[in-house]
């Protein structure tokens, strides 16, 4: 999942509206900002992001503005011009997840270490998020599809998991633990029984609708887990 190999295949990023008929109820905009497996992709590719099908389980006076870039990782976001247009939206919470291409080889121009520069682009989203009135909601990365030899997930996004949870817990921010979760259920289904969840077993990181649409749903349950004021963003 390269910054450069998947920048083609996303969506175009949805234009947000601001005006709000006289006696509508004001929208709730949620603005998402992340990676591959959270954006919008484009209808005729097989890929979704888990921010396309959040809208779902929203309810109806919610927005989801979803300003993901595929390849995208904490050093690289701010460069696509979306971490600007995130800031400015005017929402009122912004998802923040990242480590996937944060987790690439050092070599490559998107990486970045969970103990390093992963943590200290988190805690600068925070501030400017704040900065700009938006609650920020951290959500750690979801696990990839893929099994180790004992038939449980793979690991080798801990260490970005971890470094999410102690900026959530330093910085006082929501923590949406995905990674947790996720893990619990790929686990729960096996190798075997996850089929269908990604694109193919040549591609276990980017979702299928089928995937997106059950990742998505725990994203709601953990808004609704998290305060009295996200939870009213959630469906009954």
């Amino acid at each position: 999942m390269t910054f450069f190999r998947c920048l083609g295949a996303c969506a175009g990023i949805f234009l947000l509206s601001t005006s709000v008929p006289m006696g509508a109820k004001a929208e709730t905009v949620v603005v998402l900002v992340g990676d591959s497996t959270v954006a919008d992709w484009a209808k005729e590719k097989p890929a979704r992001g888990w921010g396309q099908l959040l809208p779902e389980y929203l309810v109806e006076d919610s927005r989801v503005m979803n300003l993901a870039v595929c390849g995208a990782s904490t050093k690289t976001f701010p460069d696509t011009g979306n971490w600007q247009k995130a800031v400015g939206s005017g929402a009122k919470y912004m998802l923040i997840q990242f480590g996937h291409n944060d987790s690439h080889a050092p070599d490559k121009p998107e990486s970045t270490k969970a103990d390093g520069e992963f943590t200290a682009n988190l805690e600068r989203f925070i501030t400017e998020a704040r900065h700009a009135g938006i609650t920020p909601v951290l959500v750690t990365p979801v696990h990839r599809r893929m099994y180790g030899a004992d038939g449980k997930p793979s690991t080798e996004l801990a260490p970005y998991a971890a470094a999410t949870r102690k900026v959530a817990e330093k910085m006082n921010v929501p923590l949406i633990d995905l990674y947790a979760v996720s893990g619990e259920y790929f686990e729960k289904i096996g190798e075997s029984g996850s089929v269908g969840i990604t694109v193919s077993d040549t591609d276990r990181s980017h979702f299928t609708e089928q995937g997106a649409r059950q990742i998505a749903g725990f994203v709601a349950a953990g808004l609704k887990d998290t305060s009295p004021e996200t939870a009213q963003l959630v469906k009954p």
